[in-house]
């Protein structure tokens, strides 16, 4: 196994709990039409861009009189009420602490104090990126390692074996089973964080997670050839 060289991560649900807001919120919406939403449609949003996701939600429900742009209006009011009380998830700031301590560059894909040691290098699915594709497609990823001044190659098209090296020192945390599938087709190391509700999820895919955590609080950095946490 390469020696890890820099570590990516996804933002919701994996360093805060923000997939309850987003579950809690869309089905409050959805209840005043009698509909909810099970983890089965839940887990196609995860990592999509905003449109995209609520686009997915709302063609399970094609006979509501609810309009995209009406559903992303009320979700966002509602989100932006609860966005205060979200919580860091457990062993977040100790594992980013340590990282940012030891040197390791360190990147999020996605989205307190601990934000400000990613120093900027943050990409947003919803950033308007010239060519960047969402998840399951790598670019994020590729677009995050490249803000860290990692030769990664281009997005698409063919790479030279130096590409394939550099994109194999790279691990990427995520949650959400396209995140996974982003991270697997960047060429990267992926660890696997999901809602134990993503594991009941019917999964067809050929990309496979490099290792699978009930949380972040079990990752075993020297496992991956990263400095060991303080005593």
């Amino acid at each position: 196994m390469a020696k890890i060289e820099y570590v990516l991560f996804d933002m919701d649900g994996l360093m805060i709990d923000s997939e309850k807001i987003y579950s809690d919120v869309t089905n409050a919406i959805l209840s005043k039409y009698g509909k909810e939403m099970t983890w089965d449609m839940k887990a196609g949003c995860m990592g999509k861009p905003e449109r995209e996701a609520a686009l997915h939600l709302l063609s399970f429900f094609p006979d509501i009189s609810l309009t995209l742009e009406e559903y992303l209006v009320e979700r966002n009011r509602l989100q932006d009420e609860a966005w205060p009380t979200v919580p860091l998830l457990p062993g977040v700031e100790k594992l980013i602490t340590h990282l940012k301590k030891h040197n390791i560059p360190i990147a999020t894909g996605h989205l307190g104090h601990v934000f400000g040691l990613f120093e900027g290098r943050i990409v947003c699915a919803d950033d308007d990126l010239a060519g960047v594709r969402g998840k399951p497609n790598p670019d994020i990823f590729l677009t995050a390692a490249a803000l860290l001044g990692r030769d990664v190659g281009p997005l698409q098209g063919d790479l030279s074996s130096e590409h394939v090296a550099e994109r194999a020192r790279g691990l990427v945390f995520e949650d959400g089973l396209p995140g996974m599938q982003a991270g697997k087709r960047a060429g990267m190391k992926v660890i696997w964080v999901p809602d134990t509700n993503l594991l009941n999820v019917k999964y067809d895919g050929e990309e496979i997670a490099d290792k699978i955590l009930k949380s972040i609080e079990d990752f075993v950095p020297e496992e991956w050839g990263l400095p060991l946490y303080d005593k």
